[in-house]
């Protein structure tokens, strides 16, 4: 497959992190596949993503430190990447990364021959995810499904597209599936 960085966007409640979990989790030995984790400003929950959490100021530090290769803002909250990922890239690995559609165009500047995978899902569907998931009030919902109708209008360039609309684990397979065709 050749090291390459994957970066997997969608709107908040489509399921990337449960879809990037599925896949960590059926791969196998001599796949040559990584899934990063983020370091987020967010407090770990039970039913969330697999990151790190960071106070702000542990956050501001580590970016001032170099420490991370990719880092963004969203919805008040800080992201970041770590640099693990260029050793992972290096030693030939594809890395998937749980990114901002916001700020591909300086991950893309960042890793030229990154690709960008959209994981869709219906607003029906995104609303009642955002709801069941419960960690933002209804107008933060609504200020989410705004902005997830903006970006949908941007003219990406995207390289492969999953609707999760399914089961997580079918959404998984169809990602893993794309992986395997992609050239060196």
């Amino acid at each position: 497959m050749g090291a390459r960085l994957v970066y997997v966007v969608g709107a908040s409640g489509v399921g990337k992190d449960s879809v990037l979990a599925a896949l960590r989790a059926s791969l196998q030995a001599g796949e040559r596949i990584a899934v990063a984790h983020r370091y987020i400003t967010r407090p770990v929950a039970a039913e969330g993503e697999n990151h790190v959490a960071l106070s702000e100021a542990e956050f501001h530090l580590r970016r001032e430190a170099g420490c991370f290769a990719l880092c963004w803002e969203s919805h008040g909250l800080h992201y970041g990447v770590g640099r693990e990922i260029e050793h992972w890239l290096a030693q030939d690995l594809t890395v998937l990364v749980n990114g901002s559609r916001a700020y591909w165009p300086e991950a893309r500047r960042r890793f030229g021959a990154a690709r960008l995978v959209e994981i869709t899902a219906s607003a029906e569907t995104l609303r009642a995810r955002l709801a069941r998931r419960g960690r933002e009030s209804a107008p933060e919902q609504a200020l989410r499904l705004a902005r997830t109708q903006q970006l949908a209008r941007e003219p990406w360039q995207v390289d492969h597209s999953i609707r999760n609309e399914s089961t997580i684990s079918d959404a998984a397979w169809a990602l893993k599936a794309w992986l395997g065709g992609l050239e060196p």
